[in-house]
């Protein structure tokens, strides 16, 4: 019989990894070449210009126009939405069986929000922590509360 391979992607808005466990009893391990990190911008870095001015409807005072968006919110979102394609691809090559998401709450409702129908069917679990930072030696004892490692 064939094991379940089950991948756990392991993201925040800029950093993300992805760990293979192939059943019960088997740890953890890294995927080669399944790491990625975006360079962490501040708001200043990504809008370098000033934000526009506009006149007040009841008078002559001016103030300055907020932008409609969170600059910085949406480059995690871009992130977030190419590691989803990437596991898609992944899956449909027929790299991995299942999926644990572990993910910070603002970036694990981004993935769910990106995941195709298919993909997220194969979804086994979920975590809502931020374990960027966790050595992969240390990650047993939190998937524990998702899945059998």
């Amino acid at each position: 019989m064939k094991p379940t391979r089950t991948w756990i992607l392991v993201a925040d808005g800029a950093r993300a990894r992805v760990l293979e466990n192939t059943g019960p009893g088997k740890g953890v391990s890294e995927v080669p070449g399944m790491e990625f990190a975006e360079d962490a911008l501040r708001n200043r870095e990504i809008m370098s210009d000033r934000p526009g001015r506009s006149f007040e409807s009841a008078d002559q005072s001016r103030h300055a126009m907020e932008p409609p968006t969170d600059p910085k919110q949406l480059a995690e979102t871009a992130f977030v939405t190419g590691l989803v394609e990437m596991l898609d691809d992944k899956f449909k090559a027929g790299e991995f069986d299942r999926l644990v998401l572990v993910a910070a709450p603002r970036a694990l409702g981004d993935i769910r929000k990106a995941l195709p129908k298919e993909l997220a069917q194969v979804v086994y679990g979920e975590l809502a922590k931020d374990l960027t930072k966790v050595p992969n030696t240390e990650m047993e004892k939190h998937l524990g509360e998702v899945m059998a490692v």
